[in-house]
Parts: structure tokens; C-alpha cells; sequence
């Protein structure tokens, strides 16, 4: 190009996305001031966004998509999916497992507008919410009368997790010979699901035991639940002087003394010494029969993590290590110090649980004792995150090596126990701070690492999304904004990299 008037031509050889930033007249030369689909290439061109299409090869495809969530199975990565039914306005929720299979719908319930999700050992745990208006806020809480529910990942439908203790009447007498403690003991039975959760014990009964004899039982109670795979005995050891609490003692498993089914009503000729009882029962008393329905699932050390029931804002519930669905209502409680605003989010980073509110962020550490000992600590004041605000990463969850990408109401912040700063948003921070706080629940961030790029669902729906192929920092990430005909709710990856929007019809 030929110079005009003395003025040498300004060369842009490299386009580094939006900004808005300060002063407009500031913008850098290489920024845009709006950008509208397009997409970073390589590390310093532009080209138009991909287009879209459906992903299911079936004669109805799902729509009304409200959440997506990755649900990897011994088959592959698949989908859990909740739509909304345009005739009846009830949530129900899918497993799309390919783009030519779909199993459900699994779960449907009134009143469902979003859930939490979390695999664990090849099933999938649910655990259904919605919006609530208190005061002019938009509150998360668990769904009013619902609970957590465990999916099993076959297309059989999700049931309620945990289960109610066994009832009836027990018959128990002296068997043939055997080597039993004479004295009072209190015996019942444990029944065992197929997700592995042990029931409180039920049916419990006293009995006399005599010297040298076992002990049978008759009329040992069955469940008609079809999840209930077999039954164990448990019992006191003996009793001097009994109060007539049956719960207010200590209960054991009694070694080898396991119904293997849920049909047969006997036990015969168990023998055991009080010297054998060393597995403790007695905790199962405690736990939740019926878990009530949350926000937020995360996994910590094992055990399963749910927070903000409908009546529980500000308090978390930690399973037993390995055991998710037991949950104790004395020991099991996390408590967040209540300021009137509901726990968002939890996440687990550095072998530290950190528990995020719309403006605060706390940790707790597990000390090896239950749940209801872990020290707290305060991260932040003035930080936290929404409800689907901090970064997943394909099927690994949401920690990215030693870092969580959160969207906070300051900006989209890398947190490494603490939010740096300047934020990955740094460039773009009146656009971000633009956005309306109150509908912060439907923004949710993506990690796709294969692109290196975030997709960022906005609170108006359109998608924000941030190429860090130069570096993940807030002055080499590019930024661009895209728009679609239909309004985006919700963002996952299948086969590695393959993009899934869910939107409206």
C-alpha cells in the first residue's frame, strides 16, 4: 500500500479477539471492540465459528434440553441429559448413550428445572433442583420433598438412593449345639441394595441366648424392593441390664451370618461368641434412610459430597469412604456459617474441599475423622461461584492439574487455593461485569483442553469463548462471542472433542 500524506500504512498481523476494557479509545489495534462468531485459528488469525447440527440419529430427537452432563460407562463417554416436556412441563432426564441410543426417560418429576450429577463406580447419582425466589434473588435449592437418586447406568429407571431399614416381626429361638454368650441380646437384620448401601438395621428383636446352643431365626423380614440383593444379621453383645431403647446400643456384624438373596425368611444354628463381634453396625442407625435432594455433588476423599438441601442452605452432607449413599445425620454434616445465601458449588483441590457460596468461598479438610470435625477455613469474602460455575474437563471432573477455572462475579478467575489475579478476563472485564448477577445460574464454564479453548454459557445464552492456545493468561487468551438462533442452555464433550449444545426448541 502506498503511503497517503506522509502516513505509513499500520500493519495487523495478528488478531488477539475482544475487548472491553476501560475506555474505548484504548482498545489495541489487534482487539476487537465486538466480535459476533468468530473463532481464533492457530494463534493469531480469525475465521467464522463452526456450524451445528443435530447429533441424534433418531426419529425423535430429544429437545427442550436443559443440562447435559458427561457420564462415563464401561461403553464409552456417554450423556445424561434433562429436557423439559413441552406438554406436561415436567423435568425428565435421559441417557443418551450414542447419537442412536437413548434409555429413558429414567427420572421425572415436577417441578425439576436443573440437576446435579456425579459418576461414581459406573453409576450415576442425581440429584434434582430448581430456582426459588426469595425476597428479588434467585436462590438454588434442592427440590422441595426430593431426593438424591442413583442411576445404574443400564436403562433400568433411577431409584431413590439409600433405603428404608427392614420391618416385621423376627422369630428367634436356640438351635442345635454351638458356642453363643448366654445372656440378652438384641439381634436384627441389615438388608444390602445392589449399589452396595446398607440399610439401618430393622425388625430388631431381643432374645436370651443359652450356653452352648446356636441361634436360629424365622420369619426373618424381605423387602419388596428389587434392589435388595441379600441380608446380614447383626446383634448386641449381651446385655446386663436392658433399657428398652433398641437403638440407644451397640450393634456388630455377625461374622458369616448373610442371607444371600432377598427371598428366604431363615437363619438357622448361628453361633458366635461376643468376642467376635468387631464390625460395627451401630453407625448405620444414623444415616439417612432417604437422602434429601441438593444443588451441588462433588467427590472428596471417597465420600460423596451433597450440599443446599430445600431446608438446609448453608450445610453440606459427606458420605462414609466408599460408601455414598450412607450418609449419617449426626456426623455427616458440614456447616457453612449462615448468611442468609445458599452453598453453589464444591469441588475438591490439593486434597482440600472447597465450598464456594454466590460471594464466598470456605475449605474444609478432612482431619481422618467424620465429617462433622473437619476444621473450616475462609478463602474468601467476597469470592465465590454459581451453580455450574466452575470448569469441567471432559469426564475428569473439574480440577485441571493443580487449578480450577471459576467464574466469579469479578471475572473468570484460574484458583489455585486462591483467585489470581489479574483474571483470565482481564481484557474483556466490562463485558463480564455487564452480565445480570441474579441469572448467574445459567452460566456454565467448559474446559475443552483439545481446542484449549473455555466455553462459557452467559447468562442472556449466548456463549462466550476463550482460545488459550498462546498461553492461559489474561493477556495472551483471545476472546470472542457467538450467537445462535436458538438460545444455548447447557455445553458438554463427547469422543474427546466433539462439542454438544443443548438448547431450546
Amino acid at each position: 500500500m502506498s503511503p497517503l500524506r506522509d502516513h505509513e500504512p499500520i500493519v495487523i498481523d495478528s488478531f488477539n479477539g475482544l475487548w472491553q476494557q476501560g475506555d474505548i479509545d484504548n482498545t489495541p489495534i489487534d482487539h476487537f471492540t465486538n466480535t459476533r462468531n468468530l473463532k481464533s485459528v492457530g494463534l493469531s488469525a480469525i475465521g467464522t465459528r463452526d456450524g451445528i447440527g443435530i447429533h441424534q440419529s433418531v426419529v425423535v430427537p430429544l429437545s427442550n434440553v436443559k443440562r447435559t452432563y458427561n457420564f462415563p460407562t464401561a461403553i464409552g463417554n456417554t450423556l445424561i441429559v434433562l429436557v423439559t416436556n413441552i406438554i406436561t412441563g415436567f423435568g425428565e432426564i435421559y441417557h443418551v448413550v450414542n447419537e442412536n441410543t437413548v434409555f429413558g426417560p429414567l427420572l421425572t418429576l415436577n417441578g425439576m428445572e436443573d440437576f446435579a450429577f456425579l459418576p461414581y463406580a459406573g453409576r450415576g447419582y442425581i440429584s434434582p433442583f430448581k430456582t426459588y425466589v426469595v425476597g428479588d434473588l434467585n436462590v438454588e435449592k434442592g427440590l422441595q420433598n426430593e431426593f438424591l437418586y442413583v442411576y445404574l447406568g443400564n436403562g433400568t429407571a433411577a431409584r431413590k438412593a439409600a433405603g428404608n431399614p427392614l420391618s416385621g416381626a423376627l422369630t428367634i429361638a436356640n438351635g442345635a449345639a454351638g458356642n453363643t454368650d448366654p445372656g440378652f441380646h438384641l439381634f436384627a437384620f441389615v438388608a444390602e441394595t445392589n449399589t452396595g448401601y446398607l440399610t439401618p438395621p430393622g425388625a430388631i428383636t431381643g432374645f436370651t441366648t443359652v450356653a452352648a446352643s446356636s441361634v436360629s431365626f424365622t420369619t426373618v423380614p424381605t423387602s419388596g424392593s428389587p434392589t435388595i440383593v441379600r441380608r446380614h444379621l447383626v446383634a448386641t453383645k449381651v446385655i446386663a441390664s436392658y433399657n428398652g431403647n433398641p437403638t440407644g446400643y451397640q450393634f456388630f456384624f455377625v461374622p458369616n451370618a448373610i442371607i444371600e438373596n432377598n427371598t428366604d425368611v431363615f437363619l438357622n444354628n448361628i453361633s458366635f461368641f461376643d468376642a467376635d463381634l468387631l464390625d460395627d453396625a451401630s453407625h448405620l442407625l444414623d444415616n439417612f434412610s432417604e437422602i434429601p435432594a441438593g444443588v451441588s455433588l462433588c467427590l472428596y476423599h471417597n465420600r460423596l459430597i451433597l450440599t443446599t438441601a430445600f431446608n438446609d442452605i448453608s450445610v453440606g452432607l459427606g458420605s462414609a469412604i466408599g460408601e455414598p449413599e450412607a450418609i449419617s445425620q449426626i456426623d455427616g454434616l458440614i456447616v457453612v456459617p449462615p448468611d442468609g445465601n445458599p452453598i453453589t458449588n464444591c469441588q475438591e483441590l490439593r486434597d482440600i474441599l472447597y465450598v464456594m457460596k454466590r460471594a464466598k468461598t470456605v475449605s474444609f479438610v478432612d482431619n481422618g475423622d467424620e465429617p462433622s470435625s473437619w476444621p473450616m477455613n475462609i478463602v474468601d469474602y467476597a469470592l465465590g461461584c454459581s451453580v455450574h460455575g466452575i470448569a469441567t474437563v471432559i469426564d475428569s471432573g473439574s480440577s485441571s492439574v493443580d487449578y480450577l477455572i471459576i467464574c466469579t462475579y469479578q471475572g473468570v478467575s484460574l484458583f489455585n487455593g486462591r483467585y489470581i489475579t489479574p483474571e483470565l478476563s482481564w481484557k474483556i472485564e466490562d463485558f463480564w461485569t455487564s452480565q445480570d448477577r441474579n441469572e448467574s445460574r445459567k452460566i456454565q464454564i467448559l474446559n475443552a483442553s483439545i481446542q484449549k479453548e473455555l466455553y462459557i454459557i452467559l447468562p442472556d445464552r449466548r456463549l462466550l469463548v476463550g482460545n488459550y492456545s498462546n498461553g492461559m493468561d489474561q493477556k495472551r487468551i483471545r476472546w470472542n462471542v457467538w450467537f445462535f438462533v436458538m438460545g444455548v442452555n447447557t455445553i458438554s464433550i463427547v469422543n474427546i472433542d466433539d462439542l454438544i449444545f443443548g438448547a431450546d426448541l
